[in-house]
């Protein structure tokens, strides 16, 4: 299985470039669209900016927390291939991939194991099931084995406090995706050598397994 990686919370233009330069380049970028909350939140007139940059073999992700037909229409004609959406229902999700045409992850803030089962509700329209930490913009864990058995029918993407240097061979089992932000962070802001040494390390475990 070959583990792919996505970096979210880009905010500026020297880290967009060097990821999608890097020898061996993210495959998934994460820009947080409509949630303010997060330091890492980017206004719409500097996205429109920084997706100016080709994406080359990357795909541009919208991350959108309960986004609302306003925020949907600004975004419909930037060259995002995937909306990450949290807190929609399956109903809402439908209406955005059908009205937008774009590939749909649903992320689902995890706790306990009644939440791993809300992705029965989205089988028919995720592309990709996200199983985060209820951090939102905080980097908050939570516990990987509730997910550990369960047999999913999308690629899982994982997130909630990976670090960079972490030992990437343990998510092997329950991950086709690693989603990683304020690991790669050094004083709040995205670090060049923590990317490095993180797409080096998925690179290196890919060429092991």
């Amino acid at each position: 299985m070959i583990l792919k990686s996505k970096i979210c919370g880009v905010s500026d233009s020297t880290t967009l470039q060097y990821i999608i330069n890097h020898a061996y380049p993210s495959q998934f970028i994460g820009f947080i669209v409509n949630y303010p909350k997060s330091k890492r939140y980017v206004d719409l007139k500097k996205i429109k900016e920084l997706l100016k940059i080709s994406k080359k073999k990357s795909f541009y992700v919208a991350v959108l927390v309960n986004p609302d037909n306003k925020i949907l229409e600004e975004i419909k004609n930037l060259p995002f291939d995937y909306y990450q959406l949290y807190d929609c229902s399956p109903d809402r999700v439908k209406f955005i991939k059908k009205e937008y045409n774009k590939k749909i992850i649903t992320a689902f803030t995890i706790k306990n194991k009644e939440d791993i089962n809300q992705y029965e509700l989205f089988k028919d329209i995720s592309d990709i099931y996200l199983f985060d930490s209820k951090g939102y913009e905080k980097s908050m864990s939570f516990d990987h084995s509730l997910i550990e058995n369960i047999h999913f029918d999308k690629e899982v993407m994982l997130a909630g406090d990976i670090r960079f240097d972490d030992k990437l061979e343990k998510f092997l089992k329950i991950a086709d995706i690693i989603d990683i932000s304020g690991g790669l962070e050094s004083s709040g802001l995205k670090d060049i050598s923590k990317i490095d040494f993180f797409l080096n390390n998925i690179k290196q475990i890919n060429n092991e397994t």
